[in-house]
């Protein structure tokens, strides 16, 4: 990711336009910083924007568990198991 004050940002911010497109760019920024991120829920409700806008339509997540996100840089076309 970039400086949030440059120009750069701005244009990056632009490039956002649904929670796919965060995802990406929060997967590219953490790849090669050898991330681990544990979240652990019990009986959790989210209700998730399925577009952008204050009257975007909700999906309704339930989480119940722990979820890992684990990144890596890893070659192309390569694979890594776990």
């Amino acid at each position: 990711m970039t400086d949030p004050n440059s120009p750069a940002a701005a244009s990056e911010a632009h490039s956002i336009q649904d929670w796919t497109d965060l995802g990406k760019e929060m997967w590219s920024y953490l790849t090669g910083k050898s991330a681990v991120i544990d979240y652990s829920f019990i009986d959790m409700t989210v209700e998730v924007p399925r577009d952008i806008g204050p009257d975007a339509p909700r999906a309704t997540w339930k989480l119940n568990g722990t979820v890992r996100v684990t990144t890596s840089e890893a070659a192309a076309g390569s694979s890594n198991s776990e």
